[in-house]
Formats: structure tokens, C-alpha cells, sequence
């Protein structure tokens, strides 16, 4: 292999989702990119893997929400094998009483199941609804863009003002006090406002505090409430919740494809030791088998700590961006079960005539008390004895997953702790796994028995295997001192890093963790304009 063979315009470490974007946007330009990836597969943990003979499952993100239209709709995602189906439910939740209450995507059907728990709320979810919706709108253009660089000493700063101050011409005062209370209050006390009823309370908090720190009563919590109306799918819909066909590596096996028909060249078992840089430019990189690569732009989907704490030489970036760095919350509150059963779980109240899809969702979490607690547990280093699992019967929505007779069951374990107070995860892992199961057959009670094999992830798991610093599934807490123009830290949010030449490219970005897409794009389409402006 020639010297020059080892030189690009561009190479992305980590091939997840958002580098696999990043990659594919800037081939799109013409420029010669690789994409390097630690593990034998790509995908990072947008990933499908089979965890028993035959049997696949998505192991670690498990539903596509928000995927960005703009990414699907122009990296051609469809024409290399992109399919998904839209879930409905989006939501699901199996209460102990036996009670199931479904969240239909057609508000009609929801509002009417809705009302068989509460007259008065679904009434209420039809008004609440409406305005959610209409201040995700005021957000959504910002998901798509830099967030502004807040600085009345520069020209930049002020086009940045004026770009957000535009974006907000229309809003009304009401408006701009309902967006606060959003920004900073708790979705706990949002809930108790506006509804009666525990289990519509329960409804709206089965998908809003996923994978954060806090309990639904901290504040800053509500904001989940519109991150999760920022439209997405190939039909650009708000609320939009999918079941990816052939799991969620299907989103990056479609990425990776395009990306090679643009000119993109991946490298799997090629892990990066470090980033190459010298007085303030970057050069390239360096595996740990010693090759090296050169480039005059690195973009990073590592995390922000990995990133800059482990592969960039010190010397190179300011002191107080490293502090800054290090500040970053981090240690991840959750983990991942999956499951392969010998029959379909069975749970408790589910309709006679309810369809495989319609039987694929179920989220086991009975009060906003009950999360409150688990949080109280898990924040203090022990797992909680009651866990909040979100399951997914994957095989009901997509039965390639696994062969006749088998089902494949991924389950999201909310509120536990990365750092143990007592023991290690080596001894705990299995010890988690029972929790879960026990949890599980409280509502459905054949899964025990039908247990054929399983994989549990925990939050230590997801640091080695998946390369998540602190397990964290975000690249770090999405809470108001972590987002926007604050995030990976402040003054640092337009993906240009210190070092010139360096980027951030993944969910430690704007606008953060989820299967979008958006830090990807962003970040490439940044270094495109920085680009343009050299030559």
C-alpha cells in the first residue's frame, strides 16, 4: 500500500450513525473520506446482532423516532434497503391492575381509549396536544442547524441573534412563557397540572426520560415533551415512532451502502488510538496497530470525553476546555436485556383481537411515584428491586428476526446505576438479568418459562463493547446545561473543536443522542462551509 493511499480529505472515527451521515454528505461533495471503525461490524449501537442461533435483535437503540427526513430523504436511505413501519401504538402501557392503555397514532381512536380511563383527560390531551405540537414547531428549525454562538462582540454573533430572533417573530407572549416553563420545569408537575388520572400521567412519562438522569419531578425534565414532537421518518411526521425492518441495523447498513456508492471507504477493526495534532492543526490519526492516516479534517462520533480526554494529547486544547470536558455528566442510568423466547410473551389484558404489531409494545412502569423512586435508588449505587422495563416483542413487528416458534424480546432497563455502591457489575450482571425477567412476568407471567436465551447489557457493557464512555447513551445527560448552544460544553457548539481541522460529529453534538442523524449532517455541512471558505 502506496503512502498516498493513506492521505483523504476527510476521516471520520467511529462508524455509528452519525459518522456513517457525516461520511456519506461529505463523499457527497466530492471529498475522498474514510470512516474508521473499532468493532468487526458497523453500526456503533444502531446495530442488529444475533444473540442466539437465528435469532437477531437490535442490541442496543431499538425504535426509530426522530430519524431525520432530510438524511433519509437524500442519502437515498429507501433505495439501499431502508424500510420501516410505523408503530402503533407508538406507546404502550401494562399496568399491574391488568389494564392496557394504548397510544394510537390517529388522535381520534387515542382520545376515545382514552377516555374509557378519564372523560376529563381526554378532553384535556386534545388541547394539551395541540399545543405541544405547536412549540415543537418553533424548535424544530433548530435541530437542523448550528445552535447560535451567543456574542455581541463579533458579526457572527449578531447574524446568530438575528437567526433565532426570526425564528420566534411570531410568538406570543403565552407562547414564550409555556416554552420556559418547558426549558426548566419538571415533567412530573406538568403532568399533575394538566391531568387526573395516574395512568395518563404514566402514559405521557413511558417515553420522555429515557436514558437521563433524574426522576420525572426534576426540573428541566418536561422538555422531553417536545424533543419528542420534533417530526421525523421518510414522511416527516411529528411523533413519529417506527419499527425498523431487519432491526435497527438496518438504518446503518443502509447508511454504510450509500456511503460506499458515494465514495465512502470504511474500515471495520480499526481502532484509533489517537488523534494526530500538531501546534493547533490537526494531521490525522493513528490505530493501535501503529498505521497511520492523514487527513486535513478529523471529525469524531466518539463521545466528547473519549474524544478529548483519551485521544487528543492534552498539550494541544485549553485547560479550561478540558475542565469542561471532564464536567460532562455522564454515568449512565440504564441498560439492556434481550431476549429470545420459545413462545410470545403473554400479557395480562391484551385485546383478543389485538395484531402482532398491536402485541410489540409494552412499557412496564406503573406511577410517576414508582420512577421517582427507582431514580432516589439507582442515584445513591444500588440497582432498585423494582425496575421500569420497556419491552419490545420485536418479532411481532418484523418476523425475519427470528425462525417459527422463536421470538425475539428487547428490553430497555430504566434507572440503574453505572458505578456500583457494593460489588461489581461482573458479579451484578446476572443478578439485573433476574430483576428484569421477575419484573416481566408480574404482566406476563409465561415469559420465565420460555426463556431460551438472553443477553444483558449493562451500563459497564455499553462502555467496552459499544465504546460508551460512562455507558452513557447519549454521549452525555441531555439536561438545559447540556443542550443547545451548551453542548458538547459552552462556546464550543458549532462542531468546530480547538484543535482547527477537529469536529464533533455525534450525539455529544447538537442537538444530541436518538437515531437522527441531524449531529452527523450538521457537522459535515459545517465542514463543508468552513471548506469553502479556505479555497
Amino acid at each position: 500500500m502506496t503512502a498516498s493511499s493513506h492521505v483523504y480529505d476527510a476521516i471520520v472515527i467511529g462508524a455509528g450513525h452519525n459518522g456513517l451521515t457525516a461520511a456519506a454528505y461529505l463523499a457527497r461533495a466530492g471529498r475522498k473520506t474514510l470512516v474508521l471503525e473499532r468493532r468487526e461490524i458497523v453500526g456503533g449501537c444502531c446495530v442488529t446482532e444475533e444473540i442466539a442461533p437465528g435469532c437477531r435483535a437490535s442490541t442496543t437503540s431499538y425504535i426509530a423516532s426522530m430519524l431525520r427526513p432530510e438524511v433519509i430523504r437524500e442519502l437515498r436511505l429507501a433505495d439501499f434497503g431502508l424500510r420501516m413501519v410505523p408503530c402503533d401504538p407508538g406507546l404502550q402501557v401494562a399496568f399491574p391492575d391488568g389494564h392496557i392503555l394504548p397510544w394510537w397514532a390517529k388522535r381520534d381512536r387515542a382520545v376515545a381509549e382514552f377516555r374509557k380511563a378519564s372523560p376529563r383527560d381526554a378532553e384535556r390531551f386534545v388541547k394539551v396536544d395541540d399545543q405541544l405540537k405547536n412549540l415543537a414547531r418553533y424548535l424544530q428549525p433548530f435541530f437542523m442547524e448550528p445552535p447560535p454562538e451567543i456574542d455581541t462582540h463579533s458579526v457572527q454573533g449578531w447574524f446568530d441573534l438575528f437567526r433565532v430572533g426570526k425564528r420566534f417573530r411570531d410568538i406570543t407572549n403565552a407562547e414564550v412563557a409555556q416554552l420556559v416553563a418547558f426549558l426548566t420545569g419538571s415533567l412530573g408537575e406538568f403532568l399533575d397540572k394538566n391531568y387526573e388520572t395516574e395512568k395518563m400521567k404514566t402514559l405521557f412519562l413511558a417515553n420522555n426520560v429515557y436514558g437521563k438522569h433524574g426522576g420525572p419531578y426534576q426540573p428541566g425534565t418536561a422538555i422531553g415533551l417536545l424533543f419528542h414532537l420534533l417530526s421525523g421518518g421518510e414522511h416527516e411526521l411529528q411523533g413519529f415512532y417506527g419499527h425498523v425492518m431487519g432491526g435497527m441495523g438496518s438504518v446503518t447498513r443502509a447508511l454504510a451502502a450509500s456511503g460506499k456508492n458515494l465514495g465512502v471507504e470504511i474500515r471495520t477493526n480499526a481502532s484509533v488510538a489517537r488523534i494526530d495534532a500538531r501546534n493547533g492543526q490537526v494531521l490525522g490519526v493513528a490505530l493501535e496497530d501503529g498505521t497511520e492516516f492523514r487527513a486535513k479534517v478529523v471529525l469524531s462520533n466518539a463521545d466528547p470525553k473519549r474524544t478529548f480526554l483519551q485521544l487528543t494529547d492534552a498539550k494541544e486544547l485549553p485547560g479550561e476546555f478540558i475542565e469542561a470536558i471532564r464536567g460532562i455528566k455522564m454515568a449512565g442510568p440504564c441498560a439492556k436485556v434481550n431476549m429470545v423466547l420459545s413462545e410470545e410473551p403473554r400479557f395480562t389484558g391484551t385485546p383478543s383481537g389485538a395484531s402482532p404489531q398491536e402485541r410489540s409494545l409494552f412499557t412496564l412502569v406503573p406511577s410517576l411515584e414508582f420512577a421517582e423512586r427507582c431514580y432516589d435508588i439507582a442515584k445513591y449505587g444500588e440497582i432498585p428491586e423494582e425496575l421500569w422495563v420497556d419491552c419490545v416483542v420485536a418479532s411481532n413487528a418484523d418476523d425475519s428476526l427470528a425462525p417459527a416458534g422463536k421470538h425475539v424480546m428487547t428490553c430497555f432497563v430504566q434507572y440503574v446505576p453505572y458505578k456500583l455502591r457494593e460489588g461489581s457489575w461482573e458479579e451484578k450482571r446476572e443478578w439485573l438479568g433476574d430483576r428484569v425477567v421477575k419484573k416481566i412476568a408480574e404482566y406476563a407471567p409465561n415469559v420465565p418459562g420460555a426463556m431460551v436465551a438472553r443477553q444483558i447489557l449493562t451500563p459497564l457493557d455499553l462502555e467496552r463493547i459499544y465504546g460508551l464512555t460512562e455507558g452513557n447513551i447519549f454521549h452525555g445527560d441531555l439536561n438545559l446545561e447540556q443542550l443547545f448552544f451548551m453542548r458538547p460544553v459552552a462556546g464550543w457548539s458549532q462542531y468546530r473543536m480547538p484543535v482547527r481541522g477537529l469536529y464533533l460529529c455525534g450525539a455529544g453534538a447538537h442537538p444530541g443522542g436518538g437515531v437522527t442523524g441531524a449531529p452527523g449532517r450538521n457537522a459535515a455541512m459545517q465542514v463543508l462551509r468552513d471548506w469553502k471558505r479556505r479555497t
